[in-house]
């Protein structure tokens, strides 16, 4: 199972019976444009924890002027290991709060991956607006979702 259904499937579990209870179907249909979006926006990060940021920058051929902006977008792109350890320890305090908690809680860690969101998305616009359009259409190629790519 992947780790995205996993936790889809623990969140659901975790608050059957509890006033933020939502059906399998409500819990799914809310966040599928939100992470579609993060998806996209993220693959950089994604690429970053999979190696494959190495082979994008091989693919692109970068000028020595775009070096710069490379370098910004990969220290954008690698994971945070607080905010990895924030999101950790939210999953384990789950089980241990009251309804109005955990939606505090849930609250606070979609601030928290949306102020992520909007760091890395500045770091791949400003990355990719100092792209040739042949680069462009490469970058756009290598960090499509998986599911998408041909």
């Amino acid at each position: 199972m992947e780790p995205l259904a996993r936790e889809k499937r623990d969140v659901v579990r975790q608050t059957q019976g509890t006033d933020f209870a939502m059906s399998r179907v409500q819990f799914a249909a809310v966040p599928v444009a939100a992470m579609a979006l993060a998806t996209v926006l993220l693959a950089g990060a994604a690429s970053a924890q999979t190696g494959d940021l190495t082979q994008l920058h091989a693919a692109l051929h970068l000028t020595p002027a775009q070096e710069d902006a490379w370098r910004a977008f990969s220290v954008a792109s690698q994971p945070d290991p607080e905010q990895q350890e924030r999101d950790r320890s939210a999953r384990e305090m789950l089980a241990g709060l009251t309804s109005p908690q955990r939606v505090d809680l849930s609250i606070a860690a979609v601030r928290a991956d949306l102020e992520t969101l909007e760091r890395r998305g500045a770091a791949v616009k400003a990355f990719y607006a100092t792209l040739s359009p042949s680069q462009q259409a490469i970058f756009d190629r290598q960090t499509a979702p998986r599911s998408q790519q041909p």
